[in-house]
């Protein structure tokens, strides 16, 4: 990959630092995107994908660890960035600098530094980039089978489906409730695609409002609304060649739903402000936990985007119809948290595995994966116990007989609140708007009932 093709993220709490190297940047790169504080790493990598990361080595966030750098590059890590890593130094730093490369950074800078050895430096590691991902081939990037896991009939079946149609382009329609999986099939079908050299984005295009639904997506040009600055860069660009993957499609407005539809129809975008068409070549994959019939109600959804968003249609299934993989993900999660937290050898105990096969697990495979890293944390002993397993308090006063306390006000307000948080799988601004109550006040309530 060529450096004009690169997107490339730099995180630096020094403001010069960020605008000299924008500036810099700005006419050699795709795409510079700068933040300040490293503690909104996560939430721009579950939006975007980036080339090259900058980081800088210290800064003055609430992570005191005294190399705050090595713990950003290793956070990068763990959310599976496959951006090359360049760290920020000051000389002083020079030997923290060095760990970072044993820890996975591709190179570092010693600020000051000349402007030509900083551009050669992000040419090289888009080339060991280049060259690593020749030399390790598409197995080294599969997850299936490293994070997307099963044994189950009903999971080799979408595995077969995944090796069919990832190698099309056709667009996908991934459908299941939350937390069964569905942006990791999104990105199984992305790295088993011939488009596995290019970007994948993801967008959570369900929390986007009107206002901000094109200017994402779309990007915009400098002066198209008072907070405009510059020209930027929407989703459809940003993923140009490769796989734009919009999540929680379902819950998006009739009016939002046009607008994506006449793109996909033209395969062209206009960015805000601008009458300039600009052709996109993109994979597209969408997911929603709305159930089909739901989507084929006109009044909420239109048919003609449900016809071209779904050529193919892949439908996760809850974990409580994966009965013979729970074990098998609980002993993965299991491994992954004892090696995080250093607790080797806590081993799920005969107790614990059948506390796991009594329960329904209405969060799925996620609420599996909190459920044990919980226990790892909190377990005192040399195996992972049913007493460790503590599941989602939401779900806990299900299916219990009602006693007389039942109906006293305050039981009636607390369960009334739990049925509604459940009905909307955790999400308190859409709880509040049903219960008619500001978020400030459901937060209250949930503190007063200790939910």
């Amino acid at each position: 990959m060529t450096l004009k093709n690169a997107s490339i993220l730099i995180i630096d709490d020094d403001l010069d630092v960020l605008t000299a190297v924008r500036l810099l940047l700005k006419m050699e790169a795709k795409e510079v995107v700068t933040e300040k504080n490293p503690e909104n790493i996560r939430n721009i990598l579950s939006k975007q994908t980036f080339d090259v990361i900058m980081l800088d080595m210290n800064f003055n966030s609430s992570i005191n660890t005294g190399n705050e750098g090595l713990f950003w590059l290793r956070k990068i890590k763990e959310l599976g960035s496959q951006a090359a890593v360049i760290m920020i130094t000051a000389y002083g730093d020079i030997d923290l600098a060095v760990r970072s490369l044993k820890d996975g950074a591709s190179d570092f800078v010693v600020k000051p530094w000349h402007n030509e050895r900083l551009i050669d430096t992000i040419k090289e590691a888009l080339r060991k980039k280049d060259s690593n991902k020749a030399d390790n081939g598409k197995s080294k990037s599969d997850i299936i089978g490293t994070e997307l896991l099963g044994d189950s009939e009903v999971m080799r079946d979408i595995f077969y489906k995944i090796e069919k149609i990832a190698p099309t382009d056709a667009n996908i329609l991934i459908l299941g409730e939350n937390g069964t999986g569905k942006d990791l099939i999104a990105k199984a079908i992305h790295q088993q695609s011939l488009r596995t050299s290019k970007p994948f984005v993801k967008v959570d295009v369900g929390a986007l409002t009107d206002s901000l639904f094109e200017s994402e997506l779309f990007g915009y040009k400098k002066g198209a609304f008072t907070d405009a600055r510059e020209d930027r860069m929407g989703r459809f660009e940003s993923a140009n060649g490769g796989t734009l993957f919009l999540d929680e499609i379902g819950n998006i407005s009739l009016r939002q739903q046009a607008k994506l539809l006449t793109v996909l129809q033209n395969r062209q975008i206009n960015r805000l402000g601008s009458l300039d068409n600009i052709p996109i070549d993109i994979r597209l994959i969408c997911a929603t936990n709305v159930p089909m019939v739901e989507l084929a109600n006109e009044q909420r959804f239109r048919k003609d985007l449900v016809y071209r968003i779904n050529t193919v249609e892949i439908t996760m299934p809850p974990l409580r119809k994966r009965e013979d993989d729970i074990i098998l993900l609980a002993s993965h999660f299991s491994k992954v948290y004892t090696d995080k937290y250093m607790k080797p050898g806590l081993a799920l105990a005969k107790s614990a595995i059948e506390k796991l096969r009594q329960y329904h697990f209405p969060g799925n495979v996620r609420e599996l994966q909190y459920t044990i890293e919980r226990a790892v944390i909190m377990s005192e002993g040399d195996e992972l116990q049913a007493k460790d397993l503590i599941f989602s308090p939401i779900e806990a006063t299900r299916d219990v007989p009602q006693e007389e306390d039942d109906f006293k006000l305050s039981n009636i307000e607390r369960n009334t609140i739990l049925k509604v948080i459940e009905k909307h799988n955790g999400n308190i601004t859409k709880a509040a708007k049903e219960l008619g109550l500001t978020r400030t006040a459901l937060y209250r309530r949930l503190n007063k009932y200790d939910i």
